[in-house]
């Protein structure tokens, strides 16, 4: 399962692990995703998404219409939801 947010596009990124006396070792940095399934009222249809946390946050803040229709104007691949 890629670990890639549908609506948000976050993604794991690299970084490293500091210790004590500074030895750096690498690291991955994976965003918290879910598999969700969202009702779209509007349309009458389930969905269902992989989606991060935060994502899940500005859904429950905004709608799930709302928000799937900013993400498709900002360009990112959303599932058909009409």
């Amino acid at each position: 399962m890629s670990r890639i947010c549908q609506l948000t596009g976050r993604k794991p990124i690299t970084g490293f692990n500091v210790s004590h006396s500074k030895s750096k070792t690498k690291r991955w940095f994976r965003p918290n995703i879910q598999t969700k399934r969202f009702f779209v009222p509007e349309s009458g249809r389930w969905i269902k998404l992989k989606i991060s946390n935060a994502a899940l946050r500005n859904i429950d803040k905004k709608g799930i219409y709302q928000y799937l229709k900013e993400c498709e104007a900002a360009g990112f691949d959303v599932p058909a939801y009409k």
